[in-house]
């Protein structure tokens, strides 16, 4: 009789997996989604903001005084050229540069504490906490310039009889009188302003750093120290790039704080407020789009090497598996 045998592969082939860089169906319905809900505000964010920058880069191409519009002529990148070779462009962005830095890495330090203190405070006193740190962004930003300007100033003054203990602070102490003196009170309204922002996205942060991670690093006798620079810090990377992304790029544009304390005095004046007094003070429109458009791409290239520099995958902190 005769027998008939199958053939049998010795090993089963391997199921096909997804490819290196094709996205998921999840993802894609994720991305959907997102596109869903952000779509429309991105578009109307798009109208809103291109005219203006359109407009901006073509006056910037004209000899254009507000006060003499039959005169306009084309210049071509003349007007670029006027202001990168203008000391007064570099006074500002040097000034701008140092209350950029100086705010954002005091607001950064200050702004990872008051986060922790929100993170370990009892549940009962949590919501009061968080609060009372979000009180000084609630208030408007002019609003708060003029408080810190009645503060400082020689006539409404208090800082002068409160702090003369202090070497170098007398009751005839000018604070608006120096450069340095004016930036630091400017820098001092910018941080009492927003270090509570940078709190509350660094405060999402820390509530993505998983627990587990935490107590396995206390069972191998990590400090805390050790643990903060080993696990804390390297699991809120995201968090701590879009805080500083979004707070730098505020703080390189800003006008208020110096429009309202110095106006521009004793060399304090800003890319921003530089805008500002070419475009309306002195009604050169040509050269105030000029400033308006290097600051924005001042704006752009910040932005590029913020995230080249951190090298953070959004898409990769949600967690899919």
């Amino acid at each position: 009789m005769s027998t008939t045998t199958v053939r049998t592969e010795e090993t089963a082939a391997p199921a096909p997996g997804p490819k290196k860089g094709r996205m998921s169906d999840r993802s894609k319905a994720e991305q959907k989604l997102g596109w869903m809900l952000a779509g429309p505000a991105f578009v109307v964010m798009l109208l809103v903001t291109a005219y203006p920058i359109l407009q901006a880069v073509y006056y910037s191409l004209f000899d254009y005084r507000l006060t003499d519009p039959a005169k306009r002529s084309f210049v071509g990148l003349n007007n670029y050229l006027v202001i990168l070779t203008d000391e007064i462009w570099w006074t500002s962005f040097g000034v701008t540069a140092f209350i950029t830095i100086v705010t954002v890495a005091v607001e950064l330090v200050l702004g990872f504490a008051l986060a922790l203190v929100m993170v370990k405070a009892l549940k009962a006193i949590r919501p009061i906490l968080r609060a009372a740190i979000l009180i000084p962004y609630a208030v408007i930003t002019v609003v708060s310039a003029f408080a810190w300007q009645y503060a400082f100033s020689l006539d409404s003054g208090f800082v002068n009889s409160w702090f003369d203990w202090i070497p170098g602070v007398t009751a005839e102490t000018d604070w608006f009188g120096g450069t340095f003196s004016s930036l630091f009170v400017i820098c001092l309204a910018e941080i009492w302003k927003t270090t509570p922002f940078i709190s509350l996205l660094l405060l999402a942060g820390l509530a993505q750093v998983p627990e587990v991670l935490q107590e396995a690093a206390k069972v191998d006798g990590a400090s805390w120290w050790q643990r903060m620079s080993k696990v804390t810090i390297p699991n809120m990377k995201a968090a701590i790039m879009v805080a500083l992304l979004f707070r730098t790029l505020d703080a390189f544009r800003v006008f208020d704080s110096v429009f309202v304390m110095t106006a521009g005095a004793n060399s304090t004046e800003t890319l921003s407020f530089l805008a500002y007094r070419q475009t309306i003070s002195r009604v050169e429109i040509g050269l105030g789009s000029a400033v308006s458009v290097m600051l924005f791409i001042s704006v752009v290239l910040i932005c590029v090497l913020f995230i080249k520099g951190f090298k953070v995958d959004l898409s990769a902190q949600r967690g899919e598996k």
